[in-house]
């Protein structure tokens, strides 16, 4: 079993490490970055290209391995596998590009790709996992400042491509292989569990806000260089430094663990009664004890809590407390929402499938737009990818971010289940996907921005919300499975509809009874009746979140109800 490593500094010095680790596992948001040079090096048509965005969708999604090692392993061994993911499936990739090995299969290819980007998984899943239940307490401020850096991380990528790599496909698949595997390699040993702090101090709000605000100048920093570099053409002295001063602020929740060495503060947190708190390593010793027990006779406090979502049955109390006689004070039960769940309890719960499906609704068409976002931008006649690729990235990073703020202040203060943002953002999508589909002059930039934040609101949701209804001793492999909607929505609404719909409709503007060549497609009719159904999608997510809300709504007015999260008296947080 691993060492928790104790003190107060170690969670915050995992933290900053991590969001170096988030950074390098966005490197799946690159593919719009090269997709065109498959398309035109390798002679792909549309549908093939993808396809190919459903194999880099897959890779990235397909977690449950990395779920399941997360409670086997330390947060290294899943880094450094995730590691060498990045170097064998980006390494072929570069080999094809370049065209260092000529006539490679276009079945290796795509099992390359979703090798590579399977690299994702592997490292979100380390840092998410590790600082989750280091933070017991602060889940979706925490939740929303990783996935944020993640979704940051296409801004930061496009800005190293536009600058070092000077645009060049090839040397961005280079980068990939050996760039990403080095930075997680160094970070590695200081992304650790910890003994979780399960008080709540006016410091670590102040340091959640300081890397809040390091991050979102982050964002604008790499924007406005990117939008600025095509108009005024920076020189290389000036990218350098505008790549320095990027560094520099991905370095800045780093401060927060060097300034509780030089400035340490004594924290009196609050004692926790009546609830023994495990670590995050002890909570995985043996599924054998993992069956959940209930005390007989619950304490006034506990019934305040419970009493509103219990499932009791007043037969089997009146048996329970007939056993006394027979000193028989405990009983085994299924667990209650809120409390710490196998994955096969899970399953078989309503809430878990309906919040699987509001996710696959909102992140499945999503994720259509980014894959085809460059074929998008030029059927409206626009060939700046990367400024197109930077808005929809820094605006997927406000909503992922401010999702997780939001959200926790309301949870928090009215305890609001955190699913009704999701309901919000998805109205807005169907209205954004409408604005697309009628292709009004300047309206593109606009609608992608609208689009990134909602898109960006279902990530910073569903994590917090799975692990506060499902527990987080599982909470791996609950994630991953969560994240399944990802890959599936690209194969059915980018792979399926969108590549199929452009594919036609470029054959009738060419004169074409087939489609065997690379061809493009101009005009709004390449994506319109696309954009048309993934706004009736997101209209059916919109109805099963209002559902999903509805039903947990009591759960959360357990868990929040004295203004702060509550561990429930069975959990083993």
């Amino acid at each position: 079993m691993a060492n928790l490593k104790a003190g107060t500094r170690p969670p915050w010095v995992g933290l900053g490490a991590a969001v170096w680790v988030q950074i390098a596992s966005g490197n799946a948001y690159n593919f719009p970055l090269y997709s065109h040079s498959l398309k035109s090096v390798l002679g792909f048509n549309q549908h093939q290209l993808t396809m190919l965005g459903v194999a880099n969708d897959i890779g990235e999604n397909v977690g449950l391995l990395p779920g399941i090692a997360c409670n086997k392993f330390p947060p290294w061994v899943i880094l450094l596998i995730g590691s060498f993911a990045c170097i064998l499936g980006y390494g072929v990739l570069w080999l094809a590009v370049s065209k260092t090995v000529l006539y490679l299969p276009y079945w290796l290819l795509w099992l390359a790709l979703c090798v590579a980007t399977n690299s994702s998984a592997w490292l979100s899943t380390a840092v998410l996992v590790t600082n989750m239940r280091n933070f017991p307490v602060s889940r979706g401020t925490v939740a929303g400042i990783l996935k944020g850096y993640a979704g940051l991380s296409a801004a930061v990528f496009t800005e190293i491509y536009s600058t070092i790599l000077r645009k060049s496909s090839a040397n961005l698949l280079m980068f990939l292989s050996f760039g990403v595997p080095i930075l997680c390699f160094v970070m590695m040993y200081f992304v650790r569990a910890c003994t979780p702090a399960f008080g709540e101090d006016s410091a670590e709000h102040g340091h959640f806000l300081f890397i809040q605000v390091a991050s979102v100048v982050l964002g604008l920093y790499v924007l406005t260089t990117t939008i600025l570099d095509p108009i005024f053409h920076f020189s290389a002295e000036v990218s350098y430094a505008i790549l320095v001063g990027m560094v520099v602020l991905l370095m800045a929740p780093l401060a927060i663990p060097v300034k509780m060495t030089f400035c340490p503060l004594r924290i009196n947190q609050p004692e926790i009664r009546n609830q023994q708190v495990a670590s995050s390593d002890e909570t995985l010793q043996g599924e054998g004890n993992a069956d959940k027990t209930e005390p007989l006779l619950k304490s006034s406090e506990s019934s305040t809590y419970l009493g509103s979502f219990r499932e009791g049955d007043e037969a089997s109390e009146v048996a329970m407390l007939l056993a006394v006689g027979e000193g028989a004070v405990k009983k085994k039960r299924r667990p209650k929402r809120g409390e710490d769940f196998k994955f096969t309890e899970a399953v078989i719960k309503a809430d878990f499938w309906l919040l699987f499906l509001v996710y696959f609704t909102g992140v499945g068409s999503g994720v259509t737009v980014l894959n085809n976002l460059a074929q998008i931008g030029i059927a409206q006649g626009i060939h700046s990818t990367t400024i197109l690729l930077s808005l929809f990235s820094f605006c997927n990073f406000i909503g992922r971010l401010g999702g997780g703020v939001v959200s926790e202040h309301f949870v928090r203060s009215k305890t609001v289940p955190r699913t009704l943002w999701m309901t919000c953002t998805q109205i807005i999508m169907v209205i954004t996907y409408l604005l697309f589909a009628s292709a009004i002059s300047g309206t593109l930039y606009a609608a992608t921005a609208l689009l990134g934040i909602c898109y960006g609101v279902q990530f910073s949701i569903m994590i917090p919300t799975v692990s506060e209804l499902f527990g987080l001793k599982h909470f791996g492999i609950f994630y991953n499975f969560m994240s399944l909607g990802n890959p599936l929505g690209a194969f059915l609404f980018s792979g399926l509809l969108a590549g199929y719909i452009y594919d036609n409709e470029a054959a009738k503007q060419h004169g074409l009874g087939l489609i065997t060549s690379s061809i493009s497609c101009i005009g709004p009719n390449c994506f319109r009746l696309t954009f048309l159904i993934l706004a009736g999608i997101c209209g059916v997510g919109s109805v099963a979140s209002i559902i999903l809300t509805k039903r947990i709504w009591p759960v959360y007015q357990m868990l929040y109800g004295g203004g702060s999260f509550r561990l429930p008296q069975t959990s083993t947080y």
